[in-house]
C-alpha cells in the first residue's frame, strides 16, 4: 500500500466517522465496564498473594478452564484498550490496571502493587468504591 493510498484512506468522511464513532464506543464501554470490574474485586486483592496460573489451570476442571482462558481474552482486550485510551479519550490507566487484573502474567503481581501505589491511582479506585458504599482497598505498603 503506497503512502498516498493510505493518506487517502484515512482522509476519507466514513474512516473518519467510524474512526470517530469507534473511540466513543471505547471511551462508553469503558467507563461502563471499568466500574463493575474495580467493584467486583475483595478489599485485600493488591495485598493477598494470588496462586499462579499453571496452578489454577491444574485444578480447574473444564468448564474452570475454559473461563480462566476467556478472563485472559477479555484482559488482553481491556490492555489493548488501555493502551488505546492513552492518547484516546477514556480511563486509560484505570483499564490497563484492570487489564493486569484479569491477565495471568509472570510478576504480575508486582506489577499491579506497583501502579496501586500510585496516588492517582489509588485515588480513583478508593473514590469509585466509595460512590458505591464498598470499602476502600487495603493498599500495599511502600517499597522498602
Amino acid at each position: 500500500m503506497s503512502l498516498d493510498t493510505l493518506r487517502a484512506w484515512l482522509t476519507d468522511p466514513a474512516v473518519l466517522w467510524s474512526i470517530t464513532g469507534g473511540t466513543l464506543a471505547l471511551a462508553l464501554a469503558s467507563l461502563a465496564a471499568v466500574p463493575v470490574l474495580v467493584l467486583r474485586l475483595p478489599t485485600d486483592y493488591f495485598v493477598t498473594p494470588r496462586p499462579g496460573f499453571a496452578a489454577r489451570l491444574r485444578a480447574a476442571r473444564l468448564p474452570g478452564k475454559l473461563l480462566i482462558l476467556l478472563k485472559n481474552l477479555l484482559g488482553i482486550v481491556l490492555g489493548l484498550l488501555g493502551l488505546a485510551m492513552l492518547v484516546l479519550p477514556g480511563q486509560g490507566l484505570l483499564t490497563l490496571l484492570l487489564s493486569l487484573v484479569l491477565l495471568d502474567l509472570p510478576r504480575k503481581h508486582t506489577l499491579e502493587r506497583r501502579l496501586v501505589r500510585r496516588e492517582g491511582v489509588r485515588n480513583a479506585l478508593d473514590r469509585l468504591r466509595r460512590r458505591f458504599d464498598k470499602p476502600p482497598f487495603e493498599h500495599p505498603p511502600p517499597p522498602g
